[in-house]
């Protein structure tokens, strides 16, 4: 029995953030964190030699990350660029760069004291903002201070192992500056104590499709480098020193799965059109333009949610007009896409360091958030609405306004459209005719007076992400209330299908963008509610398409029957994964002991 065989099997669950199964050995990734030195500057006359230093590390550090821009660009690795964007705009940040000379000069400290209190101040800014994905971008700023603070202690930051085999990278957490110093041609898979589906490390292993599992809280601790190690992706499993005939096991899924992979992206463009001829159509969720084309190449339709938040996180400033129009020009110019759904900013006003008005929040999740925000702040929301009339009338745009609550809402909003449109039209600016609005249902509110916002919309699309944790009276970003997240609880169902059928008999269509949309196991039952459109991740798109073509809506309207007919939420996804794996065994393999 070999070392390897006799270390203890652990199996550990966390959130599959990139699908696939790959096996390796575990490299556990040290970030070379830097021992600080704190100390006052004794004599005045230093403060302009330590300016200088500051200055000279934020210099190699920009060096640096252009550097490895340039390799990811030879490697072909596209996707990741704009976050190596990002760390060079931080960088070049007039206010984070004149702030921390400051502190050198007002207090008398050195350059890695000054940088450190800028993290910290960095931090308060960021506390409390309600969305996970942008509440996480503090990481930025902790990557390119870790990166300057090592050029100020002269440490390098390089990243090296001893064998040639596959490599798991096992780290706390990843920047994608540190994957581009990883030989990335030998790194098969990601594990990381913290995370989910928008941390970086997530968006990175999905766009070079490496295999990737975030949220294990404590991987770092149980792994030793050289480890033999199994990445899951799909089911969010880690495999630690897996024992030989688990180890096989894996090596017949991993081949199962590139197979089904390659066959998935072989029939990616076909439509979603079941056996008795019911069509759904089907579309992309991205945030940043990059992700178009890989989106179209996995069979996006069209766009069904692009998130517009990331356009003011990534500004040294407020975006203007010309920053909106300009990222919405490069989506609806995609010619392959039947039209693109622009959903207005979702973000609170402790978004925006600079508007001290709004107060910091006890509960921003249920606060001044997305469109309550936008109708506080006109002028905002105004730069941004007269920014898609703009794209309007280069390709087929649909607007979607988020946590619509009441009716009164909608109507604003409404009204704003079309006094953003009339000042452009007389200004002499080309735009549509017309442009589809939609409401996103979110708000369990919403899902009560669907009737009555019908009236006011041209289709309704669902934000499950939300409107879940609404309707469970759960914090889906509080991993203790995780096994309470549940989209096929019985509550949830029937708050799906009310919105679907008060849409139709309103002669609307109704999409889905939350991430229910994409998750295989919950595919027949939206399929058997009807929807007309499903948008999702472009990774999952091919799978849900095969489902679809390979079922009929006759059987999914049993199905969803027969799943509504239960009580427990844990009866109704017991018997929807039973069914799925019955009729769909190459897609859903039963988990193994």
């Amino acid at each position: 029995m070999s070392a390897n065989q006799e270390k203890k099997t652990l199996v550990l669950k966390g959130i599959g953030v990139s699908p696939g199964i790959v096996i390796g050995k575990a490299y556990l990734f040290d970030p070379l964190d830097v021992q600080l030195s704190f100390y006052k500057l004794d004599d005045a006359a230093l403060i302009p030699q330590e300016i200088q230093r500051f200055k000279n590390a934020l210099k190699e550090s920009e060096r640096q990350l252009l550097e490895i821009q340039a390799n990811l660009k030879k490697a072909k690795f596209n996707e990741p660029l704009y976050v190596i964007d990002v760390h060079i705009l931080i960088l070049r940040d007039k206010k984070f760069i004149s702030r921390t000379m400051n502190y050198i000069r007002r207090l008398g400290i050195n350059a890695e004291w000054a940088v450190r209190m800028m993290l910290d101040r960095y931090k308060k800014i960021f506390a409390g903002v309600e969305d996970t994905y942008i509440s996480s971008r503090i990481s930025d700023v902790q990557y390119v201070t870790q990166r300057i603070l090592r050029n100020l202690s002269g440490k390098k930051g390089q990243t090296t192992w001893g064998f040639d085999d596959n490599v798991i990278v096992v780290a706390h957490d990843i920047s994608p500056a540190d994957t581009a110093q990883m030989k990335m041609e030998k790194v098969r898979g990601f594990a990381t104590d913290i995370g989910g589906r928008t941390s970086h490390t997530a968006i990175v292993a999905r766009s070079m499709e490496i295999p990737a599992v975030a949220g294990l809280d404590n991987i770092t601790s149980l792994v030793q480098t050289a480890d033999i190690i199994i990445i899951d992706g799909t089911s969010g499993l880690v495999i630690v020193n897996p024992y030989p005939d688990m180890l096989k096991r894996y090596e017949e899924k991993k081949i199962h799965y590139a197979a089904a992979k390659n066959e998935y992206l072989s029939h990616a463009k076909l439509p979603a059109t079941t056996l008795d001829n019911y069509h759904v159509q089907i579309g992309g969720n991205i945030e940043f333009v990059e992700e178009i084309p890989t989106a179209i190449a996995h069979g996006a339709e069209y766009i069904g949610l692009y998130r517009t938040e990331f356009i003011y996180i990534n500004s040294e400033s407020l975006p203007t007009e010309e920053d909106h129009f300009n990222n919405y020009r490069q989506v609806v110019e995609a010619k392959e896409l039947l039209w693109s759904t622009i959903r207005t900013f979702d973000l609170g006003g402790d978004k925006f360091p600079s508007n001290s008005r709004t107060a910091k929040e006890m509960n921003p999740q249920m606060g001044m958030r997305a469109i309550r925000f936008c109708l506080r702040e006109i002028d905002l929301f105004k730069t941004q609405l007269r920014a898609i009339w703009r794209a309007s009338a280069i390709g087929k745009v649909k607007i979607l306004f988020p946590m619509i609550s009441g009716i009164e809402e909608i109507r604003e909003a409404k009204q704003l459209l079309q006094e953003a449109k009339d000042e452009l039209v007389a200004e002499g600016v080309s735009v549509a005719s017309a442009m589809e609005i939609g409401a996103m249902i979110e708000v369990p509110s919403a899902v009560v007076i669907a009737d009555k916002l019908a009236g006011e919309v041209d289709f309704f699309s669902i934000g499950t992400n939300d409107l879940i944790q609404y309707a469970l009276a759960i914090d889906r970003a509080n991993e203790h209330l995780a096994y309470l997240y549940e989209p096929l609880h019985p509550a949830v169902l029937r708050l799906l299908k009310n919105v679907v059928d008060v849409a139709h008999k309103a002669n609307i269509r109704v999409a889905m963008c939350g991430e229910m949309a994409g998750d295989p196991t919950c595919c027949l039952i939206l399929l058997g509610m009807e929807l007309d459109e499903l948008s999702m991740s472009h990774l999952a798109i091919p799978r849900i398409k095969r489902i679809i073509r390979a079922s009929s809506l006759q059987d999914a309207k049993v199905l969803l029957q027969n799943a509504m007919s239960f009580n427990v939420a844990s009866e109704v996804r017991a018997y929807v994964q039973d069914y799925m794996t019955q009729h769909f065994p190459n897609e859903f393999q039963k988990e193994e002991d």
